[in-house]
């Protein structure tokens, strides 16, 4: 019997930046095809030319829903957004178009999980500056998916190894983020990390 690989949605981040060639560099190790279903969120011609540029040996694989993926090594299988033409990318460059078409990545892959195409998600990163300019008022990835989850209630943790940190504010300033320690919201992110780190099955909870 096969072991089980969940179905994984990569948003790319910002076309015009590191986004396209992390997730190429990441899909060209065979490690990653063993463990899971990889799906990447973007534009075809946005990631052969990241492809291209790692000198990469993979091929695209485009696709119009996650169950037509191949998900074998050295194929990346894409859903093709066709909201941005790769001709018009000015890398490094802040840009309403860039700025867009990664939110609408992260609005993707958000549904696709909500309805269940899809296992879990993982996001590559935006630009802020950008995704305002392009009219998401948004202070990052945690914010866009409590919105389009329709969460009232969510932190940001991050891991590595045994190491998780929960954070009270995210992208605010200093002022405004020593504003925001108060018992209530302190109180709640505990709680909240509490029951994160109990599904994570983590049994010495402290």
């Amino acid at each position: 019997m096969e072991e089980f690989r969940p179905l994984i949605g990569i948003s790319v981040g910002d076309p015009a930046g590191i986004g396209p060639e992390i997730t190429a560099k990441a899909l060209a190790l065979p490690e990653i095809s063993k463990i899971c279903r990889p799906l990447v969120i973007a534009e075809s011609e946005m990631m052969k030319e990241a492809i291209r540029f790692s000198g990469l040996d993979l091929k695209v694989h485009p696709v119009s829903s996650p169950g037509q993926g191949l998900f074998q090594f050295r194929t990346l299988d894409l859903l093709d957004m066709k909201n941005i033409d790769a001709r018009s990318i000015r890398y490094k460059a802040v840009s309403a178009d860039c700025g867009r078409a990664s939110f609408e990545y992260v609005k993707k892959v958000i549904e696709l999980a909500m309805s269940k195409e899809i296992d879990a998600t993982v996001t590559g990163p935006i630009n802020k500056e950008a995704i305002n300019r392009a009219g998401f008022h948004y202070s990052g990835h945690t914010e866009i998916y409590a919105d389009l989850t329709r969460t009232k209630d969510y932190a940001m943790m991050l891991m590595h190894n045994q190491f998780r940190v929960i954070h009270v504010s995210t992208h605010v300033s200093l002022r405004e983020a020593c504003d925001r320690v108060k018992k209530d919201r302190i109180l709640r992110v505990i709680r909240l990390g509490y029951d994160a780190a109990k599904k994570l099955g983590i049994e010495n909870r402290r």
